[in-house]
């Protein structure tokens, strides 16, 4: 697969202040196949619209991509209880991903109510597309709705044996629900169901809160150093 670079210079790390970051954007030259995903991801890439990044940091090898093995996966106390607490209640649908009105403004509502933005202005809907709508590789949106009311929308890519989380976001009122925990436990065990063999939940960053709880899922697999070894 051929790709062409189209961003590669230093910025501010996203996750660890005083850090300077390297991602490298780069365009694939047409539609990865599944086989192409799968490769793709097992080399740690991560998927931004279009183009697909890995960090290459110039004094920082904190970000490690995390997989967990769906066959394998136990859930703790504390997420069978999400599941339990939600299961009944939320409707799951598998789709395209689109966008819309609804989506948008949820998806602002969980950027700026959690103190997730960077800019502090709120996402456009051509933003919105050009990141999660487009793609270059198979992607579906799973959403979870209280009746009809969205309460949360996944984005997933999907390789031949495995899906990658792109992105999660959900209502900041229904904090009590633990949505981002019931979505992950929906979608590794979607795969599970369809015998697939990997959830990639995207980078871990120990010392960063809003990465680091990837690690509650095990077992786990992260990449370091161009190797897959079991976490901690």
């Amino acid at each position: 697969m051929d790709f062409r670079i189209v961003w590669d210079q230093p910025e501010a790390c996203p996750y660890l202040p005083g850090q300077t970051a390297r991602l490298p954007l780069r365009v694939p030259k047409r539609m990865l196949n599944p086989d192409e995903t799968e490769a793709q991801l097992e080399a740690g890439d991560r998927r931004s619209g279009r183009m697909l990044y890995k960090t290459s940091c110039p004094a920082c090898s904190a970000c490690e991509p995390l997989r967990v093995p769906v066959g394998d996966f136990v859930p703790s106390k504390s997420q069978r209880r999400v599941w339990a607490r939600n299961v009944d209640e939320i409707t799951v649908r598998i789709g395209p991903p689109v966008i819309d009105e609804a989506r948008l403004t949820l998806f602002n509502r969980h950027k700026m109510e959690r103190g997730l933005s960077r800019s502090g202005e709120p996402m456009t809907a051509l933003a919105y597309r050009q990141w999660l709508v487009d793609t270059c590789m198979d992607t579906v949106e799973i959403t979870y709705l209280e009746g009809e009311k969205l309460l949360a929308v996944s984005i997933l890519d999907l390789g031949r044996v495995a899906a990658s989380s792109v992105y999660h976001y959900f209502d900041p009122d229904a904090g009590r629900r633990s949505l981002g925990v019931f979505s992950a436990l929906i979608e590794i065990e979607w795969l599970r169901q369809q015998g697939k063999l990997w959830y990639y939940f995207g980078l871990y960053v120990a010392d960063c809160t809003h990465l680091s709880y990837k690690a509650d899922y095990r077992p786990h697999e992260r990449l370091a150093g161009g190797v897959w070894r079991l976490g901690e």
